[in-house]
């Protein structure tokens, strides 16, 4: 099984997708990171160097492989990751989705002090910044909505966070 975390930019999945890979002993990858290696450049270069498009096919292709591994794993998949191509069903085939939800108000203290490496907000004036998460968050939300699990990130636990996942067993 597979343990795919999704949200928001800054909603903490990458820092929730390590600590529960220690926890159970699997291993953890980040998806922009895997990306960014596979490139041999940034998120940002390639978003500014090749576009958005090339990125999303990128992310895909990316994540159709790692999806195709049949050990155990834990990703944590950029914030656009579900909402392109066939995504969201590639990860509820595989494994389990878990949407960890983020208030606003969370995610632009995270994101004002990210801006420089998060190229889709980089070039936003900071005082446009909550309407800019407002308004993509809600595009997305439908997509966000299609996980398996949806978590409140503010006032999730990692003892919580294993319960919910393996209530059935590992």
């Amino acid at each position: 099984m597979h343990i795919y975390l999704i949200g928001f930019m800054g909603s903490g999945k990458s820092h929730w997708g390590r600590l529960l890979s220690k926890q159970i002993n699997w291993p953890y990858f980040d998806l922009d990171q895997v990306i960014q290696d596979k490139a041999g450049k940034t998120i940002a270069e390639i978003f500014a160097q090749e576009g958005e498009a090339f990125f999303r096919q990128l992310e895909h292709d990316t994540l159709l492989a790692l999806s195709q591994n049949k050990q155990p794993m834990i990703l944590s998949c950029g914030g656009g990751t579900p909402c392109f191509f066939n995504n969201m069903a590639v990860m509820k085939q595989q494994g389990k989705v878990v949407w960890l939800d983020t208030a606003e108000q969370v995610l632009l203290e995270r994101l004002q002090k990210e801006k420089s490496h998060r190229p889709l907000i980089r070039d936003i004036p900071d005082d446009e910044l909550r309407a800019f998460i407002h308004t993509k968050r809600q595009e997305r939300k439908a997509y966000y909505e299609q996980a398996d699990i949806q978590l409140s990130e503010e006032t999730l636990t990692l003892p919580a966070l294993e319960k919910i996942l393996f209530d059935n067993g590992k």
